[in-house]
């Protein structure tokens, strides 16, 4: 049975803080097939390596008095958030901050890594994986909120692709977005591989009328195909109930679409009651067991906070 690529979901975030220097070496260390970067932007337009442009979470910016007064409230993607923003910040403030660990009650361990790491930029990731001779799995992030601040991190993440000759179909990179009309415009401006990203509900920000279980019907996936090469499904809309699959895989690739589903974590509190071990939240399940199942499945590539355990599994 073939092992699924495995996709070092913010670097091996399982170990260390994610998106940072340390997650993502662990993870190249640990064998990963790709690293995966969610990518936003700042003030001054440079792309940088955050889950969110929200950062009071990941970083000690909390702790710096002289950014107090940037803290407010925004309305994002219909959702509204308290916090720092990035693009209320310069590269140059944000890399004086430190990361810090998102899951501290999930991930003590991690925390023993706070305050080491500076924030990323793009730049930095794909300098890493290029050294290390692994491909990079970005991901655009709020792309239609961006742009109407004045920040269109389409046109940035091309100029950077292009500088770095990543923009040819068989670029070690696979660009990953939740809405339909990047990826859409993306493909009429470069061949490199894209991947459409379906959660088990809910639909595309920049596509109302659309749902994300309209788009894993067969018509649905066709439509997926007619601009992406791959598809990133929630795992629950492969596999509902542990060892009862859907027919998502099988309907996808008759459409031509790769499967990749997001995200295996050990901890038992993301784990199906089926693959826990024991009752507490922070040890860890049948990670294996579960990634096994879906490699049977047909699964292309698997998302995962634990490269490690993905690998040698």
């Amino acid at each position: 049975m073939a092992r699924p690529l495995i996709i070092a979901h913010r670097g091996a975030s399982g170990e260390r803080p994610e998106h940072t220097r340390a997650a993502y070496d662990l993870a190249i260390q640990q064998g990963a097939d790709f690293i995966e970067p969610d990518l936003v932007m700042t003030a001054d337009g440079v792309l940088i390596v955050r889950h969110e442009n929200e950062i009071g979470g990941t970083t000690d910016v909390a702790a710096r008095p002289a950014f107090a007064n940037r803290h407010t409230t925004k309305t994002i993607d219909g959702q509204s958030v308290t916090g720092w923003f990035t693009e209320d910040f310069t590269l140059a403030e944000l890399k004086t901050l430190r990361v810090r660990e998102r899951l501290p009650d999930l991930r003590p361990a991690n925390t023993a890594f706070d305050g080491q790491d500076p924030i990323l930029t793009f730049d930095e990731v794909l300098d890493i994986a290029a050294t290390a001779g692994v491909r990079v799995a970005p991901e655009l992030k709020h792309p239609s909120y961006f742009a109407a601040l004045g920040l269109p991190i389409e046109d940035a993440f091309v100029a950077t692709l292009q500088r770095r000759g990543l923009t040819g179909a068989a670029a070690p990179i696979l660009i990953q977005c939740f809405e339909t009309g990047t990826l859409q415009r993306l493909r009429a401006r470069i061949a490199a591989p894209l991947l459409q990203l379906v959660a088990a509900a809910g639909g595309p920000v920049d596509r109302p009328d659309l749902s994300y279980a309209a788009m894993t019907t067969r018509d649905g996936l066709a439509a997926v195909a007619a601009y992406a090469d791959w598809i990133g499904a929630d795992t629950a809309l492969i596999e509902p109930v542990p060892g009862a699959p859907t027919v998502l895989i099988a309907h996808a690739h008759v459409a031509g679409l790769r499967v990749a589903a997001w995200t295996f974590r050990a901890e038992n509190a993301f784990l199906p009651e089926a693959d826990r071990i024991g009752d507490e939240p922070a040890a860890h399940g049948r990670l294996r067991e579960r990634l096994a199942r879906f490699a049977g499945y047909g699964l292309d590539a698997a998302f995962t906070d634990h490269p490690g355990l993905a690998v040698d599994r």
